[in-house]
């Protein structure tokens, strides 16, 4: 069972999207709101949904043909780096400090203690086929596809989406002091286009995880991997996560990329990148270099 959120009447509009792919709205503004009224009779998310739709008819309307938004109103959106070998390859690489010693990319991923940064807030966050942004100062930019986490304040997960922590890879490996400028500009990061929920995910890590970057409508890069190659367990980055930290109900945490394009690689205005998961969905957006 998924959630997703989209444009009825001008309109947000909160809906389920069942397994055989009928959709019913909620009465409700968000699933934050849902997972609240859940909470409060003491019942899981998912069976509080299931009741809710059971007298309800589903929509006329067909999945494809919907204008969908972000699926959650989300606050805040944090990201986890270096959580899989070929992150931790790519980081160094593009690293322009020489070294015979570990470097702090090494040092990270052996770590007891995750790398956890701010990615996007609800303004700079953006939903399917909303358009990316490219930064003007950086020649070497990539996206990186995730799979995310949302949460309750608790830290309880309650469901996975798709993300894009879209990065720049020369500024970051100008100095790893530039973090939040390789990472955090306008429109420099997408979620969706579906949450689905927990309780309908038999095993997290075992995700199929597929990239393609489109250029003039032919492929230019596509490729796979699957949460099971993750280094770290999703419950451990949302223990450190909410070490000293308040979050908001619905925050997203992305937890790290396994697909890296070449090196050689960098997307161009007008690319069209897309990002699978089956049983979530497909994300896409387009980017575009602006000032």
């Amino acid at each position: 069972m998924k959630i997703i959120r989209y444009k009825k009447s001008n309109t947000p509009q909160l809906g389920v999207v069942t397994s055989d792919e009928k959709i019913y709205d909620l009465p409700y503004v968000s699933l934050q709101e849902v997972d609240e009224e859940a909470n409060k009779e003491n019942k899981s998310l998912l069976n509080f949904i299931q009741e809710k739709i059971v007298n309800l008819n589903p929509s006329s309307e067909k999945l494809d043909d919907l204008e969908l938004l972000v699926p959650i109103e989300v606050k805040e959106v944090w990201a986890a780096g270096v959580t899989y070998q070929t992150s931790r390859s790519a980081r160094n690489y593009e690293t322009t400090e020489e070294t015979s010693s570990k470097t702090f990319y090494d040092k990270v991923y052996d770590a007891k203690r995750p790398e956890l940064f701010l990615k996007s807030t609800i303004f700079r966050t953006c939903g399917p086929n909303d358009v990316l942004n490219l930064r003007t100062d950086s020649n070497w930019q990539v996206p990186e596809p995730e799979l995310g986490v949302v949460i309750n304040r608790e830290g309880n997960i309650i469901g996975y989406l798709i993300g894009n922590d879209m990065s720049c890879r020369d500024i970051e490996g100008e100095n790893p002091l530039y973090l939040p400028q390789a990472k955090v500009w306008k429109n420099s990061c997408s979620i969706g286009p579906a949450i689905l929920l927990a309780e309908a995910v038999e095993d997290p890590y075992n995700f199929d995880i597929i990239c393609r970057i489109k250029r003039n409508g032919e492929n230019v890069f596509e490729q796979s991997a699957n949460t099971s190659q993750l280094k770290r367990k999703f419950d451990e980055l949302v223990y450190y996560l909410l070490l000293g930290n308040d979050i908001f109900d619905g925050t997203v945490l992305l937890t790290g990329t396994s697909i890296v394009p070449p090196n050689d690689f960098t997307l161009e205005t007008d690319d069209i990148i897309e990002i699978e998961v089956p049983g979530i969905g497909t994300l896409k957006n387009k980017v575009e270099k602006v000032s």
